[in-house]
This record gives C-alpha cells, sequence and structure tokens, in this order.
C-alpha cells in the first residue's frame, strides 16, 4: 500500500503524524485509487510499514472510520466503504449543465443522508427475492401472451384493497393502471390529459423534477405559493384563474412538509369542479408519516371525479422495482387503459405479482410499521444535534428529511457537492424553487439514509462543510 498510495510523513511538518495518514488515505479514497471494498492494511501492519508508533496510525483509522471511509469487516480485515456511484460510470456522460447530468448527480449512491431512497437495511431482501423467484417462475410458465396493459389484476386488487384502509379511497380494480413508478404514472396523465399549451399550478418550492416533465409536456408549470396549510389555493386562483391544471403534494408537502387542510382541500376540489380542471395527487410519502397517522388521501374526498391520485413504491420498498400505479376517475379509466397499451406499458408481470403477494400475506402494512419505527429512531439523534447547535428555529422535520435553514443566499448546491466528498449527500433547497431569486437555502438531510453510527462526526463534518463553503 505505501509504494501504491505513495503514502508517506514528513516529521517536520506542522499536522501531526496521525493527520498526514488520514489525510493521505482520505485523498486516495476521493480521488478513486483505492475503490470501495479495497482491504486496508491493519494499523499494525502500517505503522511498521511508516515508522510511527501503532497508537497514530490507529488515530487515523478511527478519524476515517468516523467520517465513513473505511470500515472494519471483522475477519475481513479494514476495507474502504461503499462510496456514491459517479454518474460517468453509467455509460457516455452527459452534456455539461444539461438536465440529464443533473439528474444523474442527484440519484447517485449510497451516501448519508440521501433524500429519496428508502435504508437498505429494512428492506426484506430475502424474502422479496423468494417471492420474486416464484413469479418469475409463473411468469415463464404462463403462454406466452400480451399482458393487461393497465397491470396484472391480482396487484391492481391489492392495491385497490391497501387504498380503501390505508389511504381512505374507494375505487374498484378497473380504475388501477400500474405504472413504471411515479414519473411513469404521471407522464401516462399527462398523455390522457393532453393540456398541451395550458398552464399547471405547481407548488412552490416543489419537485424540480415534476417542474420539468411539465415542461417536456409542453404544459406551462405556474408557481403557486406553500405555508403552513399547504398549497395557498387563493394565490393561485387570485394570480392563475386560467390554469387547466394543479399538481400538489397535499399529504406531506415536498420538501417543506405540511398538510393540506380541510377547508383549502374543499376549496381546491370546488376550483376544479367550477372550472373543468384536474388535479393531480402525488402521494409520494403513502404512509410514511413519523409522527401521527397519515392524512387520508385528497382523491378520498373527491366526489366530482377530478383527483387522479398517483403512489408508488418508491419510498416503501425500493425505487430500483419502478413499480407506481394510478387511480384514475371512473370517466377516465378507459382513456388510461388506452393510452398505456398503446404509449406507456407497465413494467413486466413477474415484479407486479411478487409485490402482489408481498401485499396479499400481509408483509407490506408490517414493512410499513417496521421502518417508521426505524426511521423516526434515526431522525432523533439528527434533531437532537442540529437543534443544539445550530438552534430550534434552524432546524424543522418535513416528511422523511430533517431541513437544515441557512442564510439567504447561501452556496446550498456547492454544500451539497463539497459534502458528497465524504460520503454524505443532503439534497439543497434552492433547486425547488421556481425562481433563483425567491429561492431559500437550506439542506434536506433524508432521514432514512441517516448514520446509524458515528452520528454526531457525520453531523460535526456537514457544520464543517457549511463553514468552509459558506
Amino acid at each position: 500500500m505505501n509504494t501504491l498510495l505513495k503514502l508517506t510523513v514528513d516529521r517536520a511538518e506542522s499536522r501531526s503524524l496521525s493527520e498526514q495518514i488520514r489525510n493521505g488515505i482520505a485523498r486516495a479514497i476521493e480521488d478513486g485509487v483505492l475503490e470501495p471494498g479495497a482491504r486496508l492494511p491493519s494499523w499494525q501492519d502500517l505503522a511498521v510499514q511508516l515508522g510511527v508508533a501503532r497508537g497514530t496510525v490507529r488515530t487515523a483509522y478511527e478519524k476515517l472510520a468516523a467520517a465513513q471511509l473505511i470500515e472494519a469487516s471483522g475477519a475481513a480485515g479494514t476495507r474502504v466503504a461503499d462510496r456514491p456511484r459517479s454518474g460517468s460510470k453509467r455509460g457516455t456522460s452527459p452534456t455539461a449543465g444539461s438536465f440529464i447530468e443533473a439528474y444523474l448527480e442527484m440519484t447517485q449512491g449510497p451516501a448519508l443522508f440521501q433524500m429519496g431512497v428508502p435504508a437498505s437495511h429494512t428492506i426484506p431482501s430475502k424474502l422479496l427475492a423468494r417471492l420474486r423467484a416464484s413469479a418469475v417462475r409463473a411468469e415463464l410458465s404462463a403462454p406466452p401472451l400480451y399482458p393487461d396493459p393497465r397491470g396484472e389484476l391480482e396487484l391492481r386488487r391489492e392495491i385497490a384493497a391497501y387504498l380503501a384502509v390505508a389511504r381512505g379511497i374507494n375505487c374498484s380494480a378497473s380504475q388501477v393502471i400500474i405504472t413504471g413508478g411515479f414519473a411513469g404514472g404521471f407522464g401516462l396523465t399527462l398523455n390522457v390529459l393532453g393540456l398541451h399549451g395550458h398552464s399547471a399550478w405547481f407548488e412552490d418550492p416543489g419537485f424540480p423534477w415534476t417542474r420539468r416533465a411539465l415542461e417536456l409536456a409542453h404544459v406551462l408549470p405556474v408557481p403557486v405559493a406553500v405555508d403552513g396549510e399547504g398549497l395557498n389555493v387563493d394565490h393561485g386562483t387570485r394570480n392563475y384563474p386560467e390554469a387547466k391544471l394543479a399538481v400538489l403534494t397535499p399529504g406531506q408537502q415536498a420538501p417543506l412538509g405540511a398538510t393540506l387542510s380541510l377547508q383549502r382541500r374543499l376549496q381546491l376540489l370546488a376550483w376544479a369542479e367550477r372550472t373543468g380542471a384536474w388535479i393531480v395527487e402525488d402521494d409520494y410519502l403513502s404512509e410514511l408519516q413519523l409522527s401521527g397517522r397519515a392524512a387520508p388521501a385528497l382523491a378520498s374526498i373527491d366526489n366530482g371525479g377530478r383527483v387522479i391520485h398517483i403512489g408508488s413504491f418508491s419510498k416503501t420498498i425500493s425505487p430500483a422495482l419502478r413499480l407506481g400505479f394510478v387511480i384514475a376517475p371512473a370517466e377516465l379509466a378507459g382513456r388510461f387503459a388506452e393510452v398505456a397499451a398503446c404509449l406507456s406499458p407497465p413494467p413486466g408481470p413477474s415484479v407486479q405479482l411478487a409485490i402482489s403477494e408481498f401485499i396479499r400475506e400481509g408483509h407490506y402494512m408490517r414493512h410499513l410499521r417496521r421502518i417508521k419505527r426505524a426511521y423516526a429512531a434515526a431522525r432523533q439523534p439528527v434533531l437532537d444535534y442540529f437543534r443544539d447547535t445550530l438552534g430550534p428555529h434552524s432546524v424543522s422535520a418535513p416528511g422523511l428529511s430533517v431541513l437544515l435553514k441557512l442564510p439567504k443566499g447561501a452556496p446550498d448546491v456547492a454544500i451539497a457537492r463539497d459534502a458528497l466528498t465524504f460520503g454524505t449527500f443532503p439534497a439543497p433547497l434552492s433547486p425547488w424553487y421556481a425562481s433563483a431569486e425567491m429561492a431559500e437555502a437550506g439542506l434536506l438531510l433524508g432521514v432514512a439514509t441517516a448514520p446509524i453510527k458515528n452520528v454526531v462526526r457525520t453531523c460535526e463534518r456537514l457544520i464543517e462543510t457549511i463553514m468552509r463553503c459558506s
């Protein structure tokens, strides 16, 4: 290792020997010289190689472990920890500054505090693998026919039954359309509605990729302010009365966490019925409400058939499934089926059948209860640290995240990128706003991927990064 890394120590330097060793190994990891899983020599062996005391190397290793750069693997020795994937390794490098470059950057990982993904240790991998294997056998033994473009009937029935209990939505299996995650469901919806050239209310702040999806569909997203009661319907009707669509996250507003109040829900539904507009309910966190019971879905009180409810299993099981669903209003169910058949077919039957069985046997509900307890436990020490360090008014806990508020104009995007070098990847808040001039700065720390060990040290490193970049 000494030869490979050109690792040396200089006793004349002002930095301590342990800091020189720590810095040399950290740089090798961050530059890719040491790949994830690479085995490091024991601290005793490295001390002999470098001619320093064993305690000096041990101190360096402890600091590296605290920063999640290395990890002890028992008999397998000390190894380089998993690092976030580089977007350029996924194939041809995207054009600099393009949307896809930003997309790949924001979805790389795994990383601590990463938003939008569940904790890997909570996924019931063995059970899902068994169900998936059984479903693959069933798929391959069935006659080679085209599947139902709406999705497998078994899964559509299970979703309808689950939504009736968990989200208060009464729908038939014929209204459930299986999709490739939320994005697949949203794209299908935009195709069905055909609102080319019209405008759509969109939460400000709101999810950047959904805003971009509207633009790609030639629908103009117009920013509607969000406050403690969710989307400000009065603001929308006053400023954009001609809109034909509203896209929002009423259960837990993304990213600020407010639940749309009952008064606002009734206002929104009345507006849609009066103007003939449509409402897309992005139920992105579904039942994952960590404080109390989740509010009923907006679609549960929609008597006029104006709400299109979109959900997925990305946050509750895994985004790798690419599995979601749309609940179409009864009058649009046929149109959704037609567009799905011609333009947007669902994922293959095996993954659908596996998740159908996962729900039917009661595993899904138990899984949700388990991960909510795990995420609430992981959130608390992070909240405690930043409340003590930054003050209670600078920290909040919306949805499955902890939000650190930064001074207006703070370079939150640069801070997030810099934090990635030590395996931490909070999401910057400012890109969620429609206007850079109105954007608030902050960092969204994903609770599901919060550190289990060395929580304080990880938070300290993030504070150091904020101070260095600000």
